[in-house]
């Protein structure tokens, strides 16, 4: 499993996985968490990569009381994809 970090100040999340990153950047809008963009070099796709940073944030938005919604597609399907509103 990545390790994801987080980084609030450029709210984005991010890996590194063999020399590449991997990252999701969203934006806080009152009190919702839009994910903005997910992207994932190709030479990791379907690694599950893209899933761990979705949930992150998702996680971060629930801890924090946000309401989640996405602007990225892979992002609205997979909070469709997990029953989560948005």
């Amino acid at each position: 499993m990545q390790t994801i970090i987080h980084n609030p100040a450029n709210k984005t999340f991010h890996t590194e996985c063999e020399g590449y990153t991997a990252y999701l950047e969203y934006s806080l809008k009152k009190d919702t968490l839009d994910i903005l963009h997910t992207v994932v070099p190709a030479p990791l796709s379907g690694r599950g990569i893209a899933s761990a940073l979705v949930r992150n944030a998702y996680d971060y938005a629930r801890l924090h009381h946000l309401r989640v919604t996405a602007t990225c597609s892979y992002a609205a399907a997979w909070l469709e994809k997990n029953g989560i509103s948005r």
